[in-house]
Protein backbone atom coordinates (compact mmCIF):
# COMPACT_ATOMS: atom_id res chain seq x y z
CA UNK A 1 0.00 0.00 0.00
CA UNK A 2 1.14 3.67 -0.78
CA UNK A 3 1.59 6.32 1.51
CA UNK A 4 -1.55 8.59 0.61
CA UNK A 5 1.09 11.39 1.23
CA UNK A 6 3.27 10.39 -1.67
CA UNK A 7 1.46 13.13 -3.90
CA UNK A 8 3.68 15.88 -1.66
CA UNK A 9 6.25 15.96 -4.50
CA UNK A 10 6.77 12.26 -5.15
CA UNK A 11 4.40 9.72 -7.16
CA UNK A 12 0.91 9.68 -6.25
CA UNK A 13 0.85 5.78 -6.67
CA UNK A 14 3.01 2.23 -7.36
CA UNK A 15 6.46 1.47 -5.84
CA UNK A 16 7.76 3.73 -3.32
CA UNK A 17 11.43 3.92 -4.77
CA UNK A 18 13.01 7.17 -4.37
CA UNK A 19 14.22 7.21 -7.92
CA UNK A 20 11.14 8.62 -9.03
CA UNK A 21 11.62 11.41 -6.27
CA UNK A 22 13.89 13.80 -8.73
CA UNK A 23 12.27 12.26 -11.41
CA UNK A 24 9.05 13.95 -9.96
CA UNK A 25 11.20 17.10 -9.26
CA UNK A 26 12.86 17.88 -12.40
CA UNK A 27 9.35 17.67 -14.35
CA UNK A 28 7.59 20.06 -12.42
CA UNK A 29 10.39 22.58 -11.53
CA UNK A 30 13.82 21.95 -13.04
CA UNK A 31 15.93 25.21 -12.64
CA UNK A 32 15.01 25.46 -8.76
CA UNK A 33 18.33 24.41 -6.65
CA UNK A 34 18.65 21.52 -5.11
CA UNK A 35 21.73 21.37 -3.63
CA UNK A 36 24.40 23.89 -2.09
CA UNK A 37 28.09 22.17 -2.58
CA UNK A 38 31.10 24.46 -1.31
CA UNK A 39 29.10 27.32 -3.53
CA UNK A 40 28.16 25.05 -6.47
CA UNK A 41 24.51 25.04 -6.92
CA UNK A 42 22.66 21.94 -8.41
CA UNK A 43 19.44 22.38 -9.93
CA UNK A 44 16.66 19.76 -9.80
CA UNK A 45 17.15 19.36 -13.70
CA UNK A 46 20.48 19.09 -13.36
CA UNK A 47 20.36 16.12 -10.42
CA UNK A 48 17.52 13.77 -12.32
CA UNK A 49 19.88 13.91 -15.79
CA UNK A 50 23.22 13.28 -13.89
CA UNK A 51 20.91 10.32 -11.64
CA UNK A 52 19.21 9.05 -14.39
CA UNK A 53 22.62 8.64 -16.81
CA UNK A 54 25.04 7.51 -14.01
CA UNK A 55 22.04 4.70 -13.00
CA UNK A 56 22.18 4.09 -17.02
CA UNK A 57 26.32 3.35 -16.79
CA UNK A 58 25.84 1.30 -13.46
CA UNK A 59 23.55 -0.67 -15.33
CA UNK A 60 25.62 -1.51 -18.33
CA UNK A 61 28.85 -1.80 -16.49
CA UNK A 62 27.15 -5.15 -13.99
CA UNK A 63 26.20 -2.90 -11.18
CA UNK A 64 22.71 -3.29 -11.83
CA UNK A 65 19.90 -4.14 -9.27
CA UNK A 66 21.20 -5.86 -6.01
CA UNK A 67 24.68 -4.52 -6.53
CA UNK A 68 26.63 -2.61 -3.81
CA UNK A 69 28.17 0.44 -4.47
CA UNK A 70 30.37 1.43 -1.77
CA UNK A 71 32.17 5.14 -1.18
CA UNK A 72 34.85 6.94 0.76
CA UNK A 73 33.75 10.81 1.10
CA UNK A 74 32.82 13.75 2.54
CA UNK A 75 29.01 14.66 2.14
CA UNK A 76 29.31 15.91 -1.37
CA UNK A 77 26.75 16.79 -4.47
CA UNK A 78 28.09 14.07 -6.23
CA UNK A 79 27.27 11.38 -3.62
CA UNK A 80 23.88 12.70 -3.83
CA UNK A 81 23.90 12.50 -7.01
CA UNK A 82 25.30 8.66 -7.00
CA UNK A 83 22.36 7.51 -4.12
CA UNK A 84 19.46 8.72 -6.38
CA UNK A 85 21.63 6.81 -9.52
CA UNK A 86 21.24 3.70 -7.38
CA UNK A 87 18.00 4.29 -6.94
CA UNK A 88 16.92 4.30 -10.06
CA UNK A 89 19.35 0.85 -11.08
CA UNK A 90 18.38 -0.83 -8.39
CA UNK A 91 21.70 -1.13 -6.31
CA UNK A 92 21.79 0.04 -3.21
CA UNK A 93 24.51 2.82 -1.98
CA UNK A 94 27.10 1.84 0.95
CA UNK A 95 28.55 5.18 1.74
CA UNK A 96 31.66 4.56 4.70
CA UNK A 97 33.51 6.71 7.00
CA UNK A 98 36.51 8.35 5.87
CA UNK A 99 37.44 8.88 9.30
CA UNK A 100 38.03 4.63 9.38
CA UNK A 101 41.20 3.50 9.78
CA UNK A 102 42.71 1.14 7.01
CA UNK A 103 41.56 -1.90 9.42
CA UNK A 104 38.14 -0.73 10.14
CA UNK A 105 37.60 0.55 6.20
CA UNK A 106 38.68 -3.56 5.28
CA UNK A 107 36.47 -5.22 8.00
CA UNK A 108 33.55 -3.14 6.21
CA UNK A 109 34.63 -3.69 3.13
CA UNK A 110 34.73 -7.47 3.99
CA UNK A 111 31.08 -7.29 5.49
CA UNK A 112 29.32 -4.89 2.77
CA UNK A 113 31.35 -6.80 -0.17
CA UNK A 114 30.30 -4.40 -3.34
CA UNK A 115 30.84 -4.70 -6.14
CA UNK A 116 32.66 -1.26 -6.96
CA UNK A 117 34.63 1.52 -4.43
CA UNK A 118 33.95 5.26 -5.30
CA UNK A 119 36.82 7.10 -3.63
CA UNK A 120 37.07 10.72 -3.17
CA UNK A 121 40.76 11.27 -4.10
CA UNK A 122 41.47 13.29 -0.36
CA UNK A 123 40.89 9.51 1.09
CA UNK A 124 42.49 7.63 -1.86
CA UNK A 125 45.46 6.27 0.78
CA UNK A 126 43.31 4.70 3.19
CA UNK A 127 40.78 3.22 0.52
CA UNK A 128 44.29 1.77 -1.03
CA UNK A 129 45.57 0.61 2.07
CA UNK A 130 42.38 -1.28 2.84
CA UNK A 131 42.45 -2.83 -0.09
CA UNK A 132 45.67 -4.24 0.00
CA UNK A 133 44.74 -6.06 3.44
CA UNK A 134 42.30 -7.47 1.34
CA UNK A 135 43.89 -9.33 -1.42
CA UNK A 136 42.22 -11.39 -4.11
CA UNK A 137 41.01 -10.15 -6.98
CA UNK A 138 40.02 -6.73 -5.58
CA UNK A 139 37.19 -4.17 -6.33
CA UNK A 140 36.88 -1.64 -8.89
CA UNK A 141 37.86 1.46 -8.00
CA UNK A 142 37.20 4.98 -9.56
CA UNK A 143 36.04 8.30 -8.04
CA UNK A 144 32.81 10.12 -7.78
CA UNK A 145 31.61 12.75 -9.74
CA UNK A 146 31.81 14.25 -13.65
CA UNK A 147 35.54 13.10 -13.74
CA UNK A 148 35.18 10.06 -12.11
CA UNK A 149 32.00 7.31 -11.96
CA UNK A 150 29.47 9.34 -14.73
CA UNK A 151 32.62 9.70 -16.90
CA UNK A 152 33.13 6.00 -16.99
CA UNK A 153 32.12 2.81 -14.67
CA UNK A 154 34.97 0.33 -14.20
CA UNK A 155 32.68 -3.04 -15.24
CA UNK A 156 31.79 -5.54 -12.47
CA UNK A 157 33.58 -8.84 -11.33
CA UNK A 158 29.79 -10.27 -11.22
CA UNK A 159 27.33 -8.61 -13.59
CA UNK A 160 24.48 -7.65 -12.09
CA UNK A 161 21.92 -6.52 -15.24
CA UNK A 162 19.04 -3.84 -15.43
CA UNK A 163 16.21 -4.07 -13.60
CA UNK A 164 13.45 -2.38 -12.10
CA UNK A 165 13.55 -1.33 -8.18
CA UNK A 166 11.15 -2.76 -5.99
CA UNK A 167 9.94 -1.19 -2.82
CA UNK A 168 11.36 -3.78 -0.87
CA UNK A 169 14.87 -3.82 -2.42
CA UNK A 170 17.80 -2.03 -0.33
CA UNK A 171 18.48 1.45 -0.84
CA UNK A 172 21.24 2.24 2.04
CA UNK A 173 23.50 -0.09 3.97
CA UNK A 174 24.88 1.75 6.91
CA UNK A 175 26.75 0.82 9.47
CA UNK A 176 25.95 0.84 13.05
CA UNK A 177 27.87 3.26 15.81
CA UNK A 178 29.01 0.18 17.45
CA UNK A 179 28.80 1.66 21.41
CA UNK A 180 28.34 -1.52 22.46
CA UNK A 181 30.08 -4.38 20.11
CA UNK A 182 31.60 -4.16 16.47
CA UNK A 183 29.67 -2.44 13.50
CA UNK A 184 27.37 -4.15 11.83
CA UNK A 185 25.72 -3.61 8.25
CA UNK A 186 22.07 -2.12 8.30
CA UNK A 187 20.14 -2.48 5.17
CA UNK A 188 17.48 0.01 4.65
CA UNK A 189 14.78 -0.37 2.09
CA UNK A 190 13.24 2.03 -0.37
CA UNK A 191 9.94 1.47 1.87
CA UNK A 192 12.02 1.92 4.68
CA UNK A 193 13.17 5.62 3.77
CA UNK A 194 9.64 6.35 2.10
CA UNK A 195 7.05 6.17 5.00
CA UNK A 196 10.35 7.62 7.50
CA UNK A 197 10.07 10.60 5.64
CA UNK A 198 6.52 10.48 5.54
CA UNK A 199 6.55 10.17 9.35
CA UNK A 200 8.96 13.11 8.99
CA UNK A 201 6.37 15.17 7.02
CA UNK A 202 3.82 14.73 9.51
CA UNK A 203 5.91 15.89 12.45
CA UNK A 204 8.04 18.45 11.08
CA UNK A 205 6.98 19.64 7.55
CA UNK A 206 9.30 20.91 4.97
CA UNK A 207 7.85 23.53 1.91
CA UNK A 208 9.69 24.30 -1.09
CA UNK A 209 11.06 27.37 0.29
CA UNK A 210 12.98 25.82 2.78
CA UNK A 211 16.65 25.84 3.52
CA UNK A 212 18.21 22.75 4.60
CA UNK A 213 21.48 22.68 5.99
CA UNK A 214 22.81 19.33 6.17
CA UNK A 215 25.75 18.78 9.35
CA UNK A 216 25.86 15.59 9.74
CA UNK A 217 28.06 13.23 7.67
CA UNK A 218 26.17 11.04 4.49
CA UNK A 219 27.74 7.51 6.39
CA UNK A 220 25.03 8.51 9.22
CA UNK A 221 21.57 7.58 8.45
CA UNK A 222 20.35 11.23 9.43
CA UNK A 223 22.88 12.39 6.71
CA UNK A 224 20.14 11.07 4.83
CA UNK A 225 16.41 10.73 6.31
CA UNK A 226 16.64 13.66 9.19
CA UNK A 227 15.52 16.16 6.32
CA UNK A 228 17.95 15.83 3.37
CA UNK A 229 15.62 13.47 1.17
CA UNK A 230 12.76 15.22 2.72
CA UNK A 231 13.57 18.24 1.03
CA UNK A 232 14.80 16.53 -2.22
CA UNK A 233 10.82 15.31 -1.83
CA UNK A 234 9.55 18.14 -1.57
CA UNK A 235 11.95 21.05 -3.36
CA UNK A 236 13.94 22.73 -0.83
CA UNK A 237 17.47 23.58 -1.11
CA UNK A 238 19.92 21.52 0.93
CA UNK A 239 23.48 23.71 1.77
CA UNK A 240 25.89 20.71 2.55
CA UNK A 241 28.71 20.90 4.99
CA UNK A 242 31.42 18.95 3.61
CA UNK A 243 32.73 18.04 7.20
CA UNK A 244 31.05 20.10 10.28
CA UNK A 245 33.01 23.07 11.47
CA UNK A 246 31.20 25.21 13.98
CA UNK A 247 32.12 28.73 12.73
CA UNK A 248 31.69 27.50 9.20
CA UNK A 249 28.22 26.16 10.26
CA UNK A 250 27.45 29.73 11.79
CA UNK A 251 28.35 31.65 8.66
CA UNK A 252 26.44 29.08 6.70
CA UNK A 253 23.11 29.77 8.85
CA UNK A 254 23.50 33.60 8.50
CA UNK A 255 24.58 33.48 4.43
CA UNK A 256 22.06 31.12 3.56
CA UNK A 257 19.04 31.69 5.72
CA UNK A 258 18.53 28.62 6.38
CA UNK A 259 15.29 27.42 7.76
CA UNK A 260 16.37 24.12 9.16
CA UNK A 261 18.91 21.64 10.39
CA UNK A 262 19.51 18.68 12.51
CA UNK A 263 22.20 17.82 14.65
CA UNK A 264 23.96 15.65 17.81
CA UNK A 265 24.42 17.11 20.92
CA UNK A 266 27.66 17.81 20.64
CA UNK A 267 26.91 19.63 17.36
CA UNK A 268 24.95 22.34 19.14
CA UNK A 269 27.34 22.32 22.31
CA UNK A 270 30.04 23.50 19.60
CA UNK A 271 27.79 26.63 18.15
CA UNK A 272 27.68 27.61 21.57
CA UNK A 273 30.91 27.29 22.69
CA UNK A 274 31.75 28.95 19.27
CA UNK A 275 33.17 32.69 19.43
CA UNK A 276 31.05 33.71 16.43
CA UNK A 277 27.77 32.52 18.15
CA UNK A 278 26.57 35.59 19.89
CA UNK A 279 27.32 37.51 16.70
CA UNK A 280 25.20 35.80 13.72
CA UNK A 281 21.92 35.99 12.34
CA UNK A 282 20.39 33.06 13.51
CA UNK A 283 17.09 34.25 12.99
CA UNK A 284 15.86 32.34 9.68
CA UNK A 285 15.78 28.92 11.65
CA UNK A 286 12.45 27.54 12.52
CA UNK A 287 12.43 24.15 12.76
CA UNK A 288 16.25 22.25 14.86
CA UNK A 289 15.97 18.90 15.77
CA UNK A 290 18.48 17.23 17.60
CA UNK A 291 18.94 13.52 17.91
CA UNK A 292 21.92 11.11 19.12
CA UNK A 293 21.23 11.77 22.63
CA UNK A 294 19.40 14.24 25.10
CA UNK A 295 20.88 17.87 24.86
CA UNK A 296 21.10 19.09 28.10
CA UNK A 297 18.73 22.05 29.56
CA UNK A 298 21.25 24.75 29.51
CA UNK A 299 22.24 23.94 26.25
CA UNK A 300 18.40 24.20 24.95
CA UNK A 301 18.20 27.56 27.06
CA UNK A 302 21.16 28.90 25.46
CA UNK A 303 20.13 28.50 22.25
CA UNK A 304 16.30 29.48 22.95
CA UNK A 305 18.07 32.51 23.94
CA UNK A 306 19.29 32.96 19.99
CA UNK A 307 15.93 32.39 18.98
CA UNK A 308 15.94 28.69 18.23
CA UNK A 309 13.78 25.90 19.52
CA UNK A 310 15.45 22.79 19.62
CA UNK A 311 13.12 20.06 18.95
CA UNK A 312 14.72 16.41 20.63
CA UNK A 313 14.65 13.39 18.65
CA UNK A 314 14.98 10.08 19.18
CA UNK A 315 16.18 6.99 16.94
CA UNK A 316 17.77 4.56 15.96
CA UNK A 317 19.53 3.51 12.16
CA UNK A 318 17.69 0.28 13.01
CA UNK A 319 14.21 2.21 12.21
CA UNK A 320 15.30 4.39 9.56
CA UNK A 321 15.93 6.09 11.92
CA UNK A 322 13.06 7.75 13.03
CA UNK A 323 11.12 7.20 16.34
CA UNK A 324 9.89 9.82 18.37
CA UNK A 325 9.92 13.48 17.97
CA UNK A 326 8.87 16.06 20.67
CA UNK A 327 5.82 17.83 19.37
CA UNK A 328 5.41 20.82 21.63
CA UNK A 329 6.22 22.21 24.59
CA UNK A 330 4.29 19.61 26.77
CA UNK A 331 6.85 17.38 25.06
CA UNK A 332 9.54 19.60 27.33
CA UNK A 333 12.13 17.42 29.02
CA UNK A 334 11.32 14.42 27.16
CA UNK A 335 12.35 12.51 24.02
CA UNK A 336 8.89 12.69 22.97
CA UNK A 337 6.18 10.85 21.55
CA UNK A 338 6.05 8.09 18.48
CA UNK A 339 6.23 9.65 15.04
CA UNK A 340 3.20 8.66 12.92
CA UNK A 341 3.66 5.22 11.43
CA UNK A 342 5.93 4.06 14.59
CA UNK A 343 4.28 1.69 17.22
CA UNK A 344 6.35 1.66 20.58
CA UNK A 345 5.88 -0.50 23.45
CA UNK A 346 7.72 -2.05 26.47
CA UNK A 347 9.89 -4.89 27.11
CA UNK A 348 9.16 -5.58 30.32
CA UNK A 349 10.44 -9.25 32.20
CA UNK A 350 10.05 -10.92 28.94
CA UNK A 351 6.30 -9.65 28.48
CA UNK A 352 5.31 -6.51 25.49
CA UNK A 353 3.41 -3.72 27.49
CA UNK A 354 1.55 -1.45 25.84
CA UNK A 355 1.12 1.25 28.43
CA UNK A 356 2.84 3.65 31.03
CA UNK A 357 5.81 2.14 32.82
CA UNK A 358 9.09 1.22 32.59
CA UNK A 359 11.29 -1.47 30.56
CA UNK A 360 13.18 -1.78 27.11
CA UNK A 361 11.69 0.28 24.73
CA UNK A 362 10.36 -1.72 21.40
CA UNK A 363 9.67 -0.58 17.87
CA UNK A 364 7.47 -1.73 15.07
CA UNK A 365 6.29 -0.25 11.44
CA UNK A 366 7.00 0.24 8.15
CA UNK A 367 10.45 2.00 9.13
CA UNK A 368 12.16 -1.07 10.62
CA UNK A 369 15.34 -2.04 9.01
CA UNK A 370 15.23 -5.59 6.38
CA UNK A 371 17.80 -6.70 8.64
CA UNK A 372 21.75 -7.15 9.13
CA UNK A 373 23.63 -7.52 5.64
CA UNK A 374 23.90 -11.54 5.20
CA UNK A 375 23.90 -11.78 9.54
CA UNK A 376 20.36 -13.37 9.97
CA UNK A 377 21.51 -14.36 13.95
CA UNK A 378 22.29 -10.96 14.77
CA UNK A 379 19.36 -9.65 13.08
CA UNK A 380 16.88 -12.40 15.07
CA UNK A 381 18.87 -11.14 18.05
CA UNK A 382 17.75 -7.62 17.56
CA UNK A 383 13.97 -8.41 17.32
CA UNK A 384 11.65 -9.47 20.06
CA UNK A 385 8.79 -11.45 17.86
CA UNK A 386 7.90 -8.90 15.73
CA UNK A 387 9.15 -5.65 17.56
CA UNK A 388 12.46 -4.39 17.17
CA UNK A 389 14.93 -4.13 20.44
CA UNK A 390 16.18 -0.62 20.78
CA UNK A 391 18.68 -1.65 23.75
CA UNK A 392 17.44 1.36 25.51
CA UNK A 393 15.62 1.35 29.04
CA UNK A 394 12.86 3.93 29.04
CA UNK A 395 9.98 5.36 31.40
CA UNK A 396 6.92 5.99 29.31
CA UNK A 397 3.57 8.08 30.36
CA UNK A 398 -0.09 7.37 30.14
CA UNK A 399 -0.02 10.11 26.91
CA UNK A 400 2.85 8.00 25.47
CA UNK A 401 6.21 10.56 26.21
CA UNK A 402 9.34 8.74 26.51
CA UNK A 403 12.19 9.28 28.96
CA UNK A 404 15.54 7.62 28.17
CA UNK A 405 16.83 6.12 31.49
CA UNK A 406 20.07 4.68 29.55
CA UNK A 407 21.39 1.87 27.10
CA UNK A 408 20.06 -1.38 29.23
CA UNK A 409 24.35 -2.47 29.02
CA UNK A 410 25.55 1.11 30.50
CA UNK A 411 23.60 0.92 33.55
CA UNK A 412 25.58 0.71 36.77
CA UNK A 413 25.26 -1.95 39.36
CA UNK A 414 26.71 -0.01 42.31
CA UNK A 415 25.73 -1.73 45.63
CA UNK A 416 22.00 -1.71 45.71
CA UNK A 417 21.48 0.94 43.72
CA UNK A 418 21.22 1.14 39.51
CA UNK A 419 22.54 4.20 38.42
CA UNK A 420 21.77 6.18 34.15
CA UNK A 421 25.27 7.78 33.33
CA UNK A 422 23.09 9.88 31.11
CA UNK A 423 21.44 11.25 34.14
CA UNK A 424 24.58 12.18 35.24
CA UNK A 425 26.24 13.52 32.44
CA UNK A 426 23.30 15.79 31.88
CA UNK A 427 23.59 17.37 35.38
CA UNK A 428 27.28 17.65 34.83
CA UNK A 429 26.30 19.47 31.64
CA UNK A 430 24.72 22.25 33.81
CA UNK A 431 27.52 23.64 35.16
CA UNK A 432 29.36 26.43 32.72
CA UNK A 433 32.92 24.79 33.26
CA UNK A 434 31.61 22.03 31.50
CA UNK A 435 31.97 22.11 27.78
CA UNK A 436 31.58 18.19 27.39
CA UNK A 437 30.50 14.90 30.07
CA UNK A 438 30.64 11.45 29.94
CA UNK A 439 30.19 8.94 32.49
CA UNK A 440 30.71 5.01 32.93
CA UNK A 441 30.63 2.36 35.09
CA UNK A 442 34.37 0.93 36.41
CA UNK A 443 35.25 -2.37 38.81
CA UNK A 444 34.61 -1.77 42.61
CA UNK A 445 35.78 -3.96 45.25
CA UNK A 446 33.15 -2.35 47.33
CA UNK A 447 30.70 -1.70 45.36
CA UNK A 448 30.73 -4.01 42.73
CA UNK A 449 31.04 -0.64 40.29
CA UNK A 450 31.43 3.18 40.94
CA UNK A 451 31.32 6.07 38.22
CA UNK A 452 34.27 7.68 36.92
CA UNK A 453 33.52 11.20 35.03
CA UNK A 454 35.60 12.57 32.18
CA UNK A 455 35.24 16.19 31.54
CA UNK A 456 36.25 18.29 29.04
CA UNK A 457 36.34 21.78 31.07
CA UNK A 458 35.70 25.49 29.35
CA UNK A 459 37.30 26.97 32.01
CA UNK A 460 39.20 26.07 35.52
CA UNK A 461 36.72 24.08 37.75
CA UNK A 462 38.06 21.17 40.86
CA UNK A 463 36.22 18.40 42.20
CA UNK A 464 35.08 20.24 45.39
CA UNK A 465 32.98 22.57 42.84
CA UNK A 466 31.58 19.67 41.01
CA UNK A 467 30.12 17.69 43.96
CA UNK A 468 28.78 20.97 45.30
CA UNK A 469 27.15 21.53 41.79
CA UNK A 470 25.97 18.11 41.78
CA UNK A 471 24.47 18.44 45.52
CA UNK A 472 20.83 18.71 45.27
CA UNK A 473 20.38 17.52 41.44
CA UNK A 474 21.18 14.15 41.72
CA UNK A 475 21.25 11.90 44.78
CA UNK A 476 24.98 11.33 46.44
CA UNK A 477 24.75 7.12 45.56
CA UNK A 478 24.82 8.83 41.81
CA UNK A 479 28.37 11.52 42.46
CA UNK A 480 31.03 10.05 40.12
CA UNK A 481 33.47 8.71 42.63
CA UNK A 482 36.27 9.54 40.25
CA UNK A 483 36.77 12.79 37.56
CA UNK A 484 39.18 12.70 35.02
CA UNK A 485 40.03 16.03 33.17
CA UNK A 486 40.82 15.04 29.18
CA UNK A 487 41.17 17.07 26.53
CA UNK A 488 37.84 15.40 24.42
CA UNK A 489 35.56 12.38 24.75
CA UNK A 490 35.76 10.16 21.99
CA UNK A 491 32.63 9.86 20.30
CA UNK A 492 30.61 7.87 17.29
CA UNK A 493 29.67 10.14 13.95
CA UNK A 494 26.23 9.90 15.90
CA UNK A 495 27.64 12.09 19.20
CA UNK A 496 27.28 8.81 21.39
CA UNK A 497 30.00 8.31 23.79
CA UNK A 498 32.15 5.47 23.38
CA UNK A 499 32.04 4.25 27.14
CA UNK A 500 33.92 1.48 26.01
CA UNK A 501 37.06 3.43 24.69
CA UNK A 502 36.71 5.68 28.05
CA UNK A 503 36.68 2.54 30.84
CA UNK A 504 39.48 0.45 28.34
CA UNK A 505 41.92 3.19 29.18
CA UNK A 506 40.95 3.68 32.58
CA UNK A 507 41.76 -0.10 32.99
CA UNK A 508 45.06 0.21 31.11
CA UNK A 509 46.22 3.23 33.86
CA UNK A 510 45.23 1.10 36.36
CA UNK A 511 47.14 -1.75 35.52
CA UNK A 512 50.39 0.61 34.79
CA UNK A 513 50.26 2.25 38.04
Amino acid sequence: MAPEAMTQGGPAAGPLTLGRWTSDRAATDPSRPAIVDRGVVVSYGELEARATALAHALGEAGHGRGARIATVTGSTADQVVLLFACAKAGAMLVPLSWRLTAGELAAQLTIADPSLLLVEDDHLPVAEAALERLGGPGIPVTSLGAAGAEAHVPDASVPLGHGTPADDDGLLMLFTSGTTSEPKAVVLTHANCAWNNLALSRATPLTPEDVVLQVLPQHHVAGWNIQPLLAWWVGARVVLERTFDAGRALALIERHRITATMGVPTTYRALIQHPDFAARDLSSIRTAIVGGGMLDPRATELLAQRGVRVQQGYGLTEASPNVAICYDESDAGTAGRAYPHVDLALLVDGRVEHGPGVGELLVHGPTVFQGYFRDPEATAAAHHGPWLRTGDLVSRDAAGRIRIVDRVKDIVRSGAESIAPIEVELALLEHPAVADAAVAGVPSERWGEELVAWLVLAEPVDERALRAHLDGRIADFKHPKQYMFVESIPRTTSGKPLRRALTAAHAGEGARA
